[in-house]
């Protein structure tokens, strides 16, 4: 290895980089321009304007710098599988047309199947239709498809001119500027490229954009290196060598970045790891300049010395940011302005991992504004690394940015004897050479002197487990030049000029790589599928994997799956996440024992929840408050962490979640404190409240109480005022909690509430058929009705017949439905119930009228079907009933030539629907009266009701009704040969058809389009 190229930062590129930049800035050094313009630079690293870097771009609208994301007004999911693949190949020639053959080729990488051009057209019309909230088009062009869109919003497109920008910076002397940019572009990055995307003709690509980050990567490395940041980029660089162990530049940089930090013999142990796996596994020597670097580190030549700071342009009040902390420009301490020195932070963590975020946060807090002290409070639960994480900020500021000492205390808030302030002073004046007889009794003196003491100095404060706010305050310094750590389980919030942030558990990538250091690469790596199952049993807590891994590390013939099988069982779990002095069970008792019995009861009942999240007044129902904001009887529990608040509901209340591993003790104490009655009278009250929503949203939407058999199950309402902002929208406030349906109807069957869970299913049809969620209907359908099969519910089972043939009537053929429904209305007529029978018989006249054909008998039966559901509906004084009937009776008519007895029958639907105020029915009746217009030749007034029907159901977001109106309106079109609106209007439906995976009516359009040509 040459010595000029040391000299210059250390190691020449060993395979892709930048030999003309170096070869520049030598040339620069050598007439002084480059130390001349850093000098007048003066500025902190991070500090930058990003016009340094980059002109100004818009925001990101496609990512594929990891996931495929698409981002618009928010972040849009792209399904799986052939939409991600025809859209990463479309983003990546971003602006060039992308043949057919080529999106095939993407799609299927052998033997396509005969529709294969037939779905790449869906994909993207589907894909058409995602990106409208982002501005991105698709654009159909000869032989094939444009995306048109900005290259600057695309990841891929800003990460290479942020490179191409940092080669130009190095060229004009500005490293600073280059690392930042290179930093930019790094940030970039969530992951592999395209990582998810299933397509082998996209593979090549993917693994060249991956080598473009890890050579940007590198180049960054080699510029930090020659500015003298050797010691912060050990642990960077240790993590990329790791990942890419063959790479011979990222060994050779961490070799010389561990030789300028005084660590020689490391740095010969990782040349020595890399000679020994090259041999083993390749049969080879490592290259020259590897080789060459061996021999400088084992003579000490002089060439390999760290630049010095004001050759390299870093100014000693500059801060450099290095991807997790802003750091200093030197390697070296400040000394401390007089007096003893103390560093009590505990050592760091070797294991930790992650965060980068939050220690991005700490810095900022701490550093950011110099007239304040900066007070950096981490909150989260017990075992979610709030200490760890603390000393390694600690660490990784302490010595650069306060030089003078970092003192440390554990104040042992949740144990029986926690310390006070003045105890914690008198450690600190103790530590910062004050002779015990002269530290002042008193506390408040205490806090004077040890306030003046650190007046003029750059101390760090890390104060552990707090308890209070009373208990941190008295130790906060009155010096800007100082900085605070707190960690704590309550909310501090009212600490003075504390910034509170909040500690989550590790992501899954993250928990993973702390399993694998803490327990061995090697079993991790022969176990995959166990260890990913031990980071979710874990709920991805660092403390909960740390004692998986002590325990696996102390029996090392148990295999991670046998551990696996240990903590499946929830009653167990806590018992079998103990070893040694490390338990999660102590710090969430410690915390529990401090709730009164209203919180305690509360804490315990909410274990019985299963959904994705806890809706607000779910705490209401279970413990039986109706106080008027339901999150009174939570914040106790989200204080202590015991409880998360993830987001607030339609009404503003706060929703929950349980973390994995506190939910399993939280079924602890369910178990010790609640009989199994008192639960299922918990249940009971809950599935109330939702029978209570759902019953007043429908009411809202269908203007009165109408279409559906109740059962009569008890009720609980959650508080009126709560409950009026909650469903003052009801399609807002029925999608944020969609989702949680199945654990309801689930949790009420587990509990032996039959004819709630039926009722859940019955309430929550409607919603879910005018939104098109077809498929979660029948999965609650399929829950419900395996509930009342095996309680011989006949209400019940008539009940889920109906909402069968409503809106799965398309999974049955005709005799079957036929037969269920016949057996229903025997049933229901047995048991009186009115509303039921005319429902049922609503729907068998449909079914008649569909399959009388020209049988004078089918459709008398059909009639007599829909007058007698007519007359019972009447009985009820049900609206909807009624106009649907009248609807159904209508169109009937006047398809076989009774014209104006149809007319009139739909005149009255229409008015009972305006009645109802029910935009839905109004549209549906149009429609009906389109088609009755239609077969009596009246096609402009008939494309005249379907176009108002279309605005109305695209204003309700009802994908299911625009696919038929859309199939309708296109039949007009064809009829007054208007052929090319016909083809659209077609297509459109048939791409929402698909998506509603509505098989028959899909069919039908499908066959349209084909007799179209």
């Amino acid at each position: 290895m040459d010595a000029s190229s040391l000299r210059t930062g250390g190691i020449r590129d060993l395979s892709v980089g930048y030999p003309r930049t170096v070869t520049a800035v030598r040339r620069m050094r050598g007439h002084g321009l480059v130390g001349r313009r850093r000098r007048e630079c003066r500025i902190a690293f991070d500090e930058l304007p990003p016009a340094q870097s980059a002109p100004s771009t818009p925001s990101v609208v496609l990512g594929l710098l990891g996931p495929l994301e698409v981002i618009g007004a928010a972040s849009i999911r792209v399904p799986p599988g052939r939409q991600q693949a025809v859209l990463a190949a479309l983003a990546l020639a971003v602006g060039r047309v992308v043949s057919s053959d080529h999106l095939v080729d993407v799609v299927w990488a052998q033997e396509p199947p005969d529709t294969a051009r037939t779905q790449v057209q869906i994909c993207v019309s589907r894909l058409r239709r995602l990106l409208e909230p982002t501005g991105a088009t698709i654009e159909t062009q000869p032989p094939g498809y444009r995306l048109s869109l900005a290259p600057e919003a695309l990841d891929v497109h800003r990460f290479h001119a942020l490179v191409r920008s940092a080669d130009r910076l190095v060229l004009e002397g500005q490293d600073l500027e280059a690392v930042t940019a290179l930093r930019s572009a790094a940030a970039l990055w969530r992951g592999p490229a395209l990582s998810g995307v299933d397509s082998e003709a996209l593979r090549a690509q993917a693994t060249r954009l991956d080598e473009d980050r890890l050579v940007a990567q590198e180049s960054g490395f080699e510029i930090e290196l020659r500015l003298g940041r050797h010691a912060r980029l050990i642990g960077e660089i240790t993590a990329l060598v790791e990942a890419h162990p063959l790479r011979e530049r990222l060994r050779a940089q961490l070799m010389l970045a561990l030789y300028r930090s005084g660590r020689q013999a490391e740095a010969l142990e990782v040349y020595r790891a890399f000679r020994a796996l090259l041999a083993d596994d390749l049969g080879l020597e490592p290259g020259p300049e590897l080789r060459e670097l061996e021999r400088a580190i084992l003579t000490a030549d002089a060439s390999l010395r760290a630049p010095d700071p004001a050759e390299a342009g870093v100014l000693s009040t500059g801060a450099v940011s290095t991807g997790a902390l802003s750091m200093p420009p030197t390697d070296t301490p400040t000394p401390p302005v007089g007096g003893p020195t103390a560093f009590q932070l505990p050592t760091a963590p070797a294991d930790f991992v992650g965060r980068t975020q939050t220690l991005d946060l700490v810095r900022s807090v701490l550093l950011d504004d110099p007239t304040t002290v900066g007070i950096a409070v981490l909150l989260g639960p017990p075992g979610v690394g709030k200490s760890a994480t603390a000393v390694q900020a600690g660490h990784l500021l302490g010595a650069e940015h306060f030089p003078d000492g970092q003192l440390y205390c554990d104040l042992r808030a949740i144990e029986d004897d926690p310390l006070s302030p003045a105890d914690v002073l008198g450690r600190f004046l103790r530590a910062l050479g004050v002779p015990p007889p002269a530290i002042p009794p008193d506390a408040g003196e205490r806090g004077a002197m040890f306030r003046g003491m650190v007046a003029d100095r750059r101390v760090l404060i890390v104060l552990d487990d707090a308890g209070s706010e009373a208990q941190v305050t008295p130790l906060l310094p009155g010096s800007p030049q100082c900085g605070v750590i707190v960690t704590s389980r309550s909310r501090l919030t009212a600490v003075p000029g504390a910034t509170c942030l909040e500690i989550d558990v590790l992501t899954v990538p993250t928990a993973l790589r702390l399993l694998s250091q803490t327990l061995g690469r090697e079993r991790v790596d022969a176990e995959p599928e166990a260890a990913l199952a031990l980071v979710h049993a874990t709920g991805r807590l660092p403390l909960a994997l740390r004692i998986v891994a002590a325990r696996l590390t102390a029996r090392s013939h148990w295999p991670l799956a046998g551990l696996v099988n240990r903590l499946a069982d929830e009653r167990r779990r806590l018992d079998e996440l103990s070893h040694g002095d490390l338990t999660l069970r102590a710090g969430m008792s410690l915390a529990h024992d401090g709730f009164d019995p209203l919180a305690a009861r509360t804490f315990a009942l909410l274990a019985l929840l299963t959904g994705p999240t806890i809706p607000a007044w779910a705490a209401g129902a279970l413990v039986d408050d109706d106080r008027p904001f339901p999150s009174d009887l939570t914040e106790p529990l989200v204080d202590v962490h015991l409880l998360d608040a993830v987001g607030v509901d339609v009404a503003g209340e706060t929703v929950h979640r349980f973390q994995e591993l506190v939910r399993v003790f939280a079924l602890e104490k369910l178990a010790e404190s609640a009989d199994a009655p008192m639960q299922r009278a918990a249940v009971e009250r809950f599935t109330g409240g939702w029978l209570t929503l759902l019953t007043e949203a429908n009411a809202r939407l269908l203007g009165g109480d109408f279409l559906q058999i109740d059962g009569g199950s008890p009720r609980w309402t959650p508080p009126q005022g709560y409950r009026e902002r909650l469903l003052a929208d009801p399609y807002r406030w029925f999608e944020t909690e969609r989702s949680a349906l199945r654990d309801v109807v689930e949790l009420a069957a587990a509990h032996g509430l039959v004819t709630q869970c039926w009722e859940l299913v019955v309430r929550a049809s409607i919603m879910l058929e005018r939104r098109g969620y077809l498929t979660d209907l029948a999965a609650l359908h399929a829950c419900a009705l395996t509930a009342v099969d095996a309680a011989g519910d006949r209400l019940g089972a008539a009940a889920l017949v109906e909402v069968a043939n409503s809106g799965l009537r398309d999974r049955y053929d005709t005799a079957t439905r036929r037969a269920l429904l016949e057996q229903a209305l025997a049933d229901l007529l047995e048991l009186g119930n009115r509303t039921g029978e005319g429902l049922v018989r609503r729907q068998l006249a449909h079914l008649l009228f569909t399959t009388a054909g020209d049988d004078p008998a089918g459709h008398a039966a059909a009639v007599d079907h829909g007058e007698q559901a007519l007359a019972a509906f009447v009985d009820r004084g049900d609206l909807g009933g009624q106009w649907r009937t009248l609807m159904l009776l209508g169109r009937e008519a006047a398809g076989h030539g009774a014209t104006e007895q149809g007319r009139a029958r739909l005149a009255e639907a229409l008015e009972l629907a305006h009645r109802t105020g029910d935009r839905r029915a109004i549209a549906q009746v149009l429609r009906a009266s389109a088609g009755a217009d239609t077969a009596d030749g009246r096609t402009d007034l008939a494309e005249e009701k379907l176009t108002a029907a279309l605005e109305l159901v695209r204003e309700l977001g009802d994908p299911l009704g625009e696919a038929m109106v859309m199939r309708d309106l296109a039949r007009v079109q064809l009829g007054r040969s208007r052929g090319a609106e016909a083809r659209a209007a077609l297509l459109a439906s048939r791409d929402l058809f698909a998506e509603l995976r509505q098989e028959a009516a899909l069919g039908e359009v499908e066959r349209m389009i084909a007799a179209l040509g």
